[in-house]
């Protein structure tokens, strides 16, 4: 098995270090741990390893499901790696990707089988859900959405995401979907493992509740895709962290109505903020859902790659060009960190741009 060096990864590690503004941060403003009773107990392994029964059975209830249908994991990222591993099985298997995405919704299932990529349109980004009907074969085992979607902001309807499923189901595949911005949304859809058996639902407490650091996530769907995917979890990481359950079920309890609020509220006014810039530059972006934007380069530079190493260069602020989602006419901008760096980094993008 080869996989591609994960491209965004390698330019944050390039320039994020020695930067003074990250504008491609992907999820919102982190939360202080003070927030949160930090103390777990003892400092053992999760118990049993696919997490807490009663935790799992509060989070299966969200999506309709049982607590035997629920795998928690460290973070969103495990939770698509085990699933893809559960469901190809070998060379032959097959993928149909929706993209752009975050490259390891493509790099991964392209390293274990086949994939196929359904590109969506700018400027728009609108799904063709006939392109991705006549992207399955008989050997199809899954179809994979991101939604909302990374790097354009695009929330796809519950319509367009029923019609995926229902594709899913006629071609005995699984409709996996990576949700981990949904509940940024103000009318969030509902998650597409309630849709019923042939979807699957990934997410973490990274980008709506602003709790990177706990590297906690969860995989929910069919009983037997969660079965092989805790299988392979006792060989990465074997239970999640025991911190990361701890802090989880304060932010999915008595916490979570607060910090659902505050962070709309936040990535609403900064979404405000970062339009105005858009307009006032004569760029277009599509006004996005989440906290991520996809905006066109200005004139004067040949692609995303060389805007942004002019920004990083010159200013110290670090963004995302879109060559490394394939579209290098875009650079990513992410608008949920605090507001006072998203100004600034703002003010030292304009000066380069003017």
């Amino acid at each position: 098995m080869q996989i591609e060096p994960f491209g965004l990864e390698r330019w944050f590690a390039a320039y994020e270090h020695e930067a003074d503004i990250m504008l491609a941060e992907s999820g919102i403003r982190s939360l202080p741990a003070s927030r949160f009773d930090t103390d777990p107990g003892d400092l053992g392994y999760v118990i049993p390893t696919d997490g807490d029964p009663e935790f799992r059975a509060a989070v299966a209830d969200r999506y309709d499901r049982d607590p035997e249908e629920v795998l928690f994991t460290v973070g969103t990222q495990e939770a698509n790696f085990l699933a893809f591993l559960s469901i190809l099985e070998d060379e032959r298997s097959h993928a149909v990707v929706v993209t752009p995405t975050y490259q390891a919704l493509h790099a991964v299932p392209d390293a274990f089988g086949d994939v196929t990529k359904v590109s969506l349109e700018p400027p728009n980004w609108e799904l063709d859900v006939d392109a991705v009907a006549e992207a399955i074969r008989p050997e199809t085992d899954v179809i994979v959405l991101n939604n909302p979607n990374n790097p354009t902001g695009r929330y796809h309807s519950l319509e367009t995401v029923e019609a995926l499923y229902d594709l899913a189901e006629d071609n005995d595949a699984y409709l996996l979907c990576d949700e981990v911005y949904r509940l940024l949304a103000e009318n969030p859809l509902p998650p597409v493992a309630s849709l019923g058996e042939h979807g699957l639902s990934t997410t973490s407490l990274t980008k709506a509740y602003g709790l990177a650091g706990t590297r906690f996530g969860w995989l929910v769907g069919d009983r037997d895709v969660i079965e092989a995917a805790w299988t392979w979890k006792d060989y990465t990481t074997i239970s999640p962290s025991i911190f990361g359950q701890h802090v989880a079920k304060q932010a999915l309890g008595e916490q979570e109505d607060a910090i659902l609020e505050e962070n709309r509220t936040l990535a609403a006014e900064h979404r405000a903020t970062v339009r105005e810039f858009v307009d006032d530059h004569g760029l277009e972006w599509y006004d996005p859902v989440g906290v991520n934007g996809f905006v066109t380069v200005p004139d004067g530079f040949e692609n995303g790659t060389e805007f942004c190493r002019t920004v990083v260069e010159e200013e110290s602020v670090v963004l995302a060009p879109g060559d490394l989602f394939g579209f290098p006419g875009y650079f990513r901008i992410g608008f949920g960190l605090p507001t006072d760096e998203l100004e600034e980094g703002l003010e030292r993008v304009g000066r380069v741009i003017s």
